[in-house]
C-alpha cells in the first residue's frame, strides 16, 4: 500500500473518533476540528511506513495539540461555563425540548456535559481523564502524550477522579458505561464515513428511528434507519459525544453549527432506537443552553 493510500485510509478510519475526542477536551468542534486537521498533516509530513500503529499515533499528536490548546486558554483566562450553569442549561433543554413521552433520560447524578465539568481539573489531569477513563488509552500512552512518567499519569487521572467527586461545585457525573461507549464510537465511524455494512452492525435489526419534524413517522428494520442516517449524516457532518447516562446523544455539526441532536436508545452491543431532533427551535435551545461555548466563532 503506498503512503497515499495509508494517509487516506488512516483518514477514514480514524477522523470520527479523533474528532469526538478532541471536541471532549476543547469543547469547541472548530478547534477540534483544527486540531485534527493539524495532527493528519504532521502525520501525511511523516514517514507513514515507519509509523506501525497510525492511530496511536493520531492519538498522542492530537492530544498533544489538545494540551497545548487547553494550557494557551488557560493563560489567556478563558473559562468555559461553570459547572452549575450548564448543569441549570441541560435541565432547562430537558423540560422544554424533549417531548414528556420520548424524552432522553438524565439522571441526577449524570446531568453535567463532561466537557464542561473537566474545567475543573488541570491540563495534565484533563488529557489523562479523558485518554484512559473515558476512550480506554493504555496509561503508557497516556504518558507520552503528556510527557510524564506513567506513575505520574496514573495519579493524575485518580485526582481527576476525585475532583469530580467531591462535594464542592457539582455533583459526580458518570461516564456512560463501557458498553454504551464503545457502541456510540461505532456508530459514529460508520455513520460519519457513510459506512452502510458498519452501520448495520451496530443496528439492532428491529431498531426504529424518528425525527421531530415528522412526528407521525417512524422507520423500523436497520437496512432503512442506516439509509436515512447514510443520506443525512454520512460524510460532512462531525458527529461528537455528548455522554447522558443510560442514552448516549450525539451532536451532529454541519459546517460548525449543530444540525441535530441524536438520541440512542441502546441495548447489549446494539443501537435499538435513534430519535433525531433537528427541528430549529429544539437547535436554538441546543445551541444557546447546552453548546453555547462548543461552537466555533469567528476570530477577529
Amino acid at each position: 500500500m503506498t503512503a497515499e493510500h495509508q494517509f487516506t485510509d488512516a483518514w477514514v478510519q480514524h477522523r470520527p473518533y479523533l474528532v469526538d475526542m478532541a471536541f471532549r477536551m476543547l469543547g469547541d468542534i472548530g478547534r477540534a476540528e483544527d486540531v485534527v486537521q493539524e495532527a493528519f498533516q504532521r502525520l501525511s509530513q511523516s514517514d507513514v511506513d515507519a509509523i506501525e500503529d497510525a492511530k496511536g499515533w493520531l492519538i498522542v499528536v492530537t492530544s498533544r495539540l489538545c494540551l497545548d490548546v487547553i494550557r494557551s486558554a488557560r493563560a489567556r483566562r478563558e473559562s468555559p461555563v461553570a459547572g452549575d450553569e450548564l448543569e441549570t442549561r441541560v435541565a432547562t433543554v430537558h423540560a422544554e425540548l424533549f417531548d414528556p413521552a420520548d424524552r432522553v433520560t438524565l439522571d441526577d447524578g449524570v446531568r453535567l456535559a463532561l466537557l464542561v465539568v473537566l474545567e475543573r481539573l488541570s491540563p495534565a489531569e484533563r488529557v489523562a481523564f479523558v485518554l484512559h477513563d473515558i476512550f480506554g488509552v493504555p496509561f503508557d500512552t497516556v504518558a507520552e502524550t503528556v510527557g510524564r512518567p506513567e506513575a505520574t499519569c496514573r495519579q493524575l487521572a485518580r485526582r481527576a477522579r476525585l475532583k469530580l467527586e467531591a462535594p464542592e461545585g457539582t455533583r459526580r457525573t458518570a461516564v456512560s458505561a463501557d458498553e454504551h461507549r464503545d457502541v456510540t464510537e461505532r456508530f459514529i465511524a460508520a455513520c460519519a464515513n457513510g459506512n452502510f455494512d458498519d452501520l448495520l452492525a451496530v443496528l439492532d435489526p428491529e431498531v426504529s428511528g424518528g425525527v421531530d419534524l415528522r412526528p407521525g413517522l417512524v422507520v423500523h428494520g436497520a437496512e432503512s434507519v442506516a439509509r436515512n442516517l447514510v443520506r443525512f449524516w454520512g460524510w460532512g457532518a462531525s458527529l461528537v459525544s455528548l455522554p447522558f447516562v443510560d442514552h448516549p446523544c450525539i451532536v451532529a455539526f454541519a459546517e460548525r453549527e449543530p444540525a441535530a441532536l441524536l438520541a440512542l436508545s441502546v441495548s447489549g452491543d446494539r443501537v435499538t432506537k435513534v430519535h433525531v431532533y433537528a427541528d430549529p427551535r429544539a437547535l436554538d435551545f441546543l445551541r444557546a443552553r447546552v453548546l453555547p461555548d462548543a461552537v466555533s466563532r469567528p476570530t477577529v
